[in-house]
């Protein structure tokens, strides 16, 4: 079984050499896919150099920051042209943890979809202040209340498809970003009944680097939800 794990960069140079060593280490299949928006730190150019030594290490550049939407559909269009069987989505700031991949590779098996879930059992999310922590909260309550999603955590980031899942979505219809991205790929996936399994996960805040978060980003998955429930009530979901 083939697997890519997609990894957005933007200034990730800090976390790239501890993060690569740990992700391949858990299983010999692994490769990864990192997609870098013009890191101004050179996180690129460290990634072209590890490409020398090891060809599990695949990269993407692109000439500006486009955002975390577009970065997964160009990954997903990369495993899609190759032979993947299983395609994660991770951060590259260790909020993910690594040694969690082998419990969604085993997952997996039994199911389409597998999400890392910070809620799925209380609240296992660390470092976070306060605010980001209740918005967080309320939005994956949002979510589920008006799209009927049965999932605890829609807005997570941590996460891997069987690649039907991805076949069987219109990746040229997915045009969000950020927490609406997450939904829009999970509202699709469900209402094409696939199976979505949620995991409970630990998600650490970054110890380096500087968060992606913006208003813009809450205001797209606010309105996201709406047009996922009408696009799925008038048969326009693809």
């Amino acid at each position: 079984m083939k697997i890519l794990i997609i990894i957005p960069t933007y200034n990730e140079l800090e976390n790239l050499p501890r993060l690569l060593p740990e992700v391949f280490s858990k299983d010999i299949n692994i490769d990864v896919l990192i997609i870098d928006d013009n890191s101004p730190d050179g996180t690129a150019a460290f990634i072209e150099n590890e490409q020398k030594n090891n060809n599990r290490i695949h990269l993407i550049k692109r000439q500006s920051k486009q955002g975390l939407g577009t970065a997964y559909i160009a990954g997903f269009r990369f495993a899609l042209q190759r032979d993947y069987q299983v395609i994660f989505e991770m951060d590259a700031d260790f909020s993910h943890d690594p040694n969690e991949i082998p419990r969604f590779l085993e997952e997996i098996k039994n199911a389409d979809v597998v999400l890392g879930s910070r809620y799925k059992n209380g609240v296992n999310v660390i470092n976070w202040p306060m605010r980001r922590l209740l918005l967080s909260w309320f939005a994956n309550i949002y979510t589920r209340v008006i799209t009927g999603m049965p999932l605890h955590d829609a807005t997570g980031g941590f996460k891997c498809f069987k690649r039907e899942v991805l076949e069987a979505i219109d990746l040229n219809k997915v045009k969000s970003n950020g927490y609406a991205f997450q939904i829009e790929m999970n509202f699709k996936s469900w209402k094409k009944g696939f199976i979505i399994k949620e995991i409970p996960i630990i998600f650490v805040d970054r110890v380096k680097g500087s968060s992606k978060m913006s208003k813009k980003i809450v205001r797209e998955a606010v309105f996201m939800v709406w047009k996922l429930r009408f696009q799925s009530i008038f048969g326009l979901l693809k």
